[in-house]
Order: C-alpha cells, then sequence, then structure tokens
C-alpha cells in the first residue's frame, strides 16, 4: 500500500503543473507584453519534450528501472517550474518549457504503463484521479495567490518546493522500486524482454486497428488541453468573468474530472472499461452544447463540470486497455505511442484553437471542442464494437 500511496503521490504532482499555465496566462502575458496566443507556443515546447521522452520512454525505463526514471522526471519538473517562477522574459518561459516537457513525458507513459499491468482498473482511474487533484489544485493556487496580492509567480514558486520535496521522498522509495520491479513476475518479463528484439518506436501502428486507439488519445487531449489552455481566457472574453476569478472557476473543469474519476474507479467494479469510456463521452458532448448555447454564466460553470465528468473515465480506462487491445509484451512500446499521440494533440489543438480564437472569437471554443468530442465518441464506439466480436487490436 505504501508503494502504491508514492505512485498516486507521483500522479499528484504530474498534474500540479498542467494547469498552471492556462490559468495564470490571462495574467501573465500582460506582464510580458505578447499576444494572448502566445501560450500556444509555450504549450508547444512542453508537448513536443513530452512527445519525444514519450516515444522513447519504453526503452529508457527498460533500461534504468521505472523507480530512475520518475525520480530523474519529477526533478526536470521541478527546476522547470522554478525557472518559470523567475523568468525575466517570455523566451526564458519558452527555454523552461523544454525540460517541463520532457520531464512530464517519461514518467507518464512509465507509471501508466506499470499500473496497467500490475493492477485493477479501478486503480487506474484513482491513478488519474490523483492527477485531477493536482490539476485542480493549481488553478485554486493561482486564484488564491493573487487574490491575496501575490503574483502569479508565487504559484509557480510554491509547486516546485512541491515538486523537490516529492523527488526527495522518491529518491528514498528508490530501493522499494528496485525490490518491486526485480520480483516475482516482473523479473520474468524483464528477462523475457531482454531475450526478445527491441521493439521499434512505431512498431504498434503496424496492428490493424490501432489508429482507433491512438486518434482516441489524440482528440481526448485536444479536448482536455484545450479546457485547460483556454478555459480561463474563454471566460474573460465571453463570459467577462474577472481574470482573478477565471482561474477559480476553471478549477471547476477540473474538479469534474477529479470527482469523476474517484467514482468510476468505484464503478468499474461493477462495469467494463468499454463501458464507462461510453457515458464519458456521451457526458462530454452534453457539457460542451451546454457551453455553447446562450446562457447566464453559472450555466457555463455547470458546462465545465460536466465536461470534467464526461472525460474523467476516457482516458484511465483506455490507459487500462492497452495490454488487452495490444498485448502485454506489446504494451510498454504501445503506452509510449499512445502517449506520444496524446501529446500530439496537445502539441497542435490549443495552439491551434487559440489563434483562431484570438483572431476570429473565443465563442468558437465550444464548436471546436464539440466536433473533437464526436470525433473522439466515433473511434472508442469503433473499438468497443471490434471488442464485442472477440477481437483486439492486433488481430482487427
Amino acid at each position: 500500500m505504501v508503494f502504491l500511496a508514492l505512485i498516486y503521490l507521483a500522479f499528484i504532482s504530474l498534474g500540479l503543473p498542467d494547469s498552471l499555465l492556462g490559468s495564470s496566462w490571462p495574467l501573465m502575458y500582460g506582464d510580458y507584453g505578447v499576444p494572448v496566443g502566445n501560450a500556444g507556443f509555450i504549450s508547444i515546447i512542453i508537448s513536443t519534450g513530452t512527445i519525444i521522452s514519450s516515444l522513447f520512454s519504453h526503452r529508457v525505463i527498460r533500461r534504468f528501472g521505472t523507480g530512475r526514471v520518475t525520480v530523474v522526471s519529477v526533478t526536470f519538473t521541478a527546476i522547470a517550474l522554478l525557472g518559470f517562477s523567475l523568468s525575466p522574459s517570455f523566451m526564458w518561459l519558452l527555454a523552461c518549457a523544454i525540460p517541463l516537457g520532457i520531464g512530464a513525458g517519461a514518467v507518464d507513459s512509465g507509471l501508466n504503463e506499470f499500473v496497467a499491468e500490475h493492477y485493477e482498473a479501478k486503480h487506474m482511474n484513482w491513478l488519474h484521479c490523483s492527477w485531477g487533484i493536482g490539476a485542480m489544485l493549481g488553478p485554486i493556487l493561482i486564484s488564491a495567490l493573487t487574490q491575496s496580492s501575490f503574483s502569479w509567480r508565487s504559484g509557480y514558486k510554491s509547486i516546485s518546493v512541491i515538486q523537490f520535496i516529492l523527488v526527495a521522498l522518491l529518491l528514498f522509495s528508490l530501493q522499494m522500486w528496485r525490490k518491486f520491479e526485480n520480483s516475482g513476475l516482473e523479473a520474468q518479463e524483464v528477462e523475457k524482454q531482454a531475450k526478445s528484439k527491441t521493439q521499434g518506436v512505431f512498431a504498434p501502428l503496424r496492428a490493424k486497428g490501432a489508429i482507433f486507439a491512438m486518434l482516441t488519445f489524440f482528440l481526448y487531449t485536444s479536448v482536455e488541453n484545450s479546457m485547460m489552455l483556454w478555459g480561463a481566457s474563454y471566460l474573460v472574453n465571453i463570459k467577462d468573468i474577472r481574470p482573478e476569478s477565471a482561474a477559480g472557476w476553471v478549477s471547476l473543469f477540473f474538479l469534474g474530472i477529479t470527482a469523476g474519476r474517484a467514482l468510476s474507479g468505484f464503478i468499474s467494479m461493477k462495469l467494463s472499461n468499454e463501458a464507462l469510456i461510453r457515458i464519458g463521452s456521451i457526458l462530454l458532448i452534453a457539457g460542451l452544447i451546454i457551453m455553447l448555447l446562450p446562457l447566464p454564466a453559472s450555466f457555463t460553470m455547470i458546462g465545465f463540470i460536466i465536461v470534467g465528468l464526461g472525460l474523467a473515465p476516457v482516458f484511465p480506462c483506455m490507459l487500462h486497455q492497452t495490454p488487452v487491445y495490444f498485448k502485454k509484451e506489446n504494451a510498454q512500446a504501445a503506452m509510449g505511442l499512445q502517449m506520444a499521440f496524446a501529446y500530439c494533440g496537445t502539441t497542435l489543438m490549443p495552439p491551434l484553437f487559440g489563434q483562431i480564437f484570438a483572431h476570429v472569437s473565443f465563442s468558437l471554443m465550444p464548436y471546436l471542442l464539440l466536433i473533437s468530442g464526436i470525433g473522439m465518441f466515433a473511434c472508442t464506439a469503433r473499438l468497443t464494437m471490434r471488442a464485442k466480436k472477440g477481437f483486439s487490436v492486433q488481430e482487427l
């Protein structure tokens, strides 16, 4: 239990910085004198680093172990966040985005595969609930500090300190990671992998039907990260919410994700991953429809929560299906590739949407996200239909 609790803490740490940029940006871009759409450039660099580290994570983890990779990754994140808090210029932010992205990718794919392989579906949902707790606390912290006359820099600095504390805990736990990774079935799997030929980075794409799984991750992150990055700006520009309050409103989106994943952990004991994914996709579409209707701002708050609830089960349930879809021997490589597709969605779509919003109108936000949500529903429905026929992705 102590070991599992440490993994949960690592995912809270992973979520903390993810929501900071979007909730802080309405305050940041004025300080640096740059256009509102420039947050997309920071997002691109973070996501590019994450894509690269995700693609090669299975080889790095096989060589050094999940524990060591997690320690180094969280250290990168802590240093990057400290750099953000001290940044004298916009270019400094771009430089600090590099280690932030690299640190996130390896630990994300590594821990996801680790839990998918060794724990039940409820733990995967609760693991990502922990991410939601971290992601929810970020905007709350920014809102509380800025409304108390502190700078947004204080938020980044505070979370950097939390990350460094986690690094210390992880260092003391390295022996625990080694014992776990070198015992029982884990040792057999390591030996099996050592004897087998190293799988290419893009090998999982050769599996028939794999593209539906990859597109699901791409579209999911397109919606989630657009909400994270532009949610506060949407509220400020379309709903006339004050920037200091908008960050707190965005935390409701993360509340929906966090509560939804906590609930999904219990529901997963009764319903299949596919059923949870289907329910989540329908809720997502409903929440986005509420957002695009010409209703008072209070209804937008409800829409944010429902969108979060809808997204909640999709990502963890899809990840937990990875060993099923791609078979256990290919799971780590497939996990890395899925995370890479997820971060491609993060890299490409929120910045693209941001430029559209900045040059046209932020009122387009729920419409574009709705299109992505419908596409995600179609991909997951296709996978579910095939699964009912008894086929894995490898056999499609």
